[in-house]
């Protein structure tokens, strides 16, 4: 049982460094452009081996995003689940998530975004991230409206309206370059926080 047990370890290790060579290539040369030769040269590996466990692009694609998703969504949780207050832990999850924070894969997102007009398996994954995205940050938010930490009626169209925005930021950096500042993102990004929780930006950091 052992040696069963080493092989499907090595089997699961080998697909995690395809699909992070793959995230990687699609951020660099996009969903169209990227090809299975690209992500098999940089591991040094054939292309048949990709194949192997991916039978083909539209698949070892659409399992590439997924994994970025599930990666992106276990920091979002970990910042959530710190032993601090709501608002410490909203500020957190929106400074990380906001394109002036440390979050990376802004181009594989939007990159994801327009492939997912023409491809169902992406739209799901895509879907699927931003609804528990949603979810993660009103949990969150009704919990320190029913502390009394500050006032909210309806935590989910919150959290809509603070990815709406932080979305739309990244967009304009990353596919723009600009011409907004860091510092002016990460600005507009805390104050509309504060305006949803009926508090002071200041509140935000004291």
């Amino acid at each position: 049982m052992s040696g069963v047990a080493r092989v499907r370890l090595s089997v699961a290790e080998r697909r995690e460094e395809l699909l992070r060579a793959a995230v990687e290539q699609i951020e660099v040369r996009g969903v169209s452009a990227v090809r299975i030769a690209d992500v098999a040269s940089v591991l040094g590996v054939s292309n048949a081996l990709v194949l192997y466990h991916f039978s083909s692009k539209e698949k070892l694609v659409a399992a590439a995003f997924a994994y970025a998703a599930e990666a992106d969504l276990a920091h979002l949780r970990k910042l959530m689940g710190r032993r601090t207050t709501a608002v410490r832990r909203l500020r957190a999850a929106v400074r990380w998530y906001a394109p002036s924070g440390q979050a990376k894969g802004w181009r594989l997102w939007i990159e994801g975004w327009a492939a997912s007009l023409r491809d169902p398996a992406l739209r799901e994954v895509a879907g699927d991230l931003d609804q528990q995205w949603k979810a993660e940050l009103a949990e969150v938010i009704e919990e320190g409206a029913a502390t009394g930490e500050f006032e909210c009626d309806d935590p989910m169209s919150v959290a809509w309206r603070l990815t709406a925005l932080l979305d739309g930021l990244a967009l304009q950096m990353t596919s723009y370059g600009g011409p907004l500042s860091r510092a002016t993102t990460l600005r507009w990004t805390e104050e509309a926080l504060a305006r949803e929780l009926g508090l002071q930006r200041s509140a935000l950091t004291g």
